[in-house]
């Protein structure tokens, strides 16, 4: 969990930035800044259990094969 934490923090500063320098608007860089990566954080996580399950399955096929 810690993981997705340190990325949430990274994602929420680069998309700050990013819209910041492309709309010099601190308060639409604050909205993307909030939303987008909340978004793409909860992906993340759900995207790390499927690949774990993923890379699971492929050990057992490995053990029983």
């Amino acid at each position: 969990m810690l993981k997705t934490i340190t990325f949430a923090i990274l994602h929420f500063t680069v998309a700050f930035s990013v819209t910041y320098a492309l709309t010099g608007s601190i308060v639409i860089g604050s909205a993307i800044a909030l939303i987008e990566p909340a978004i793409n954080t909860v992906a993340f996580y759900f995207h790390e259990l499927v690949w774990k399950r993923v890379e699971q399955r492929k050990s057992d096929q490995m053990l029983t094969a």
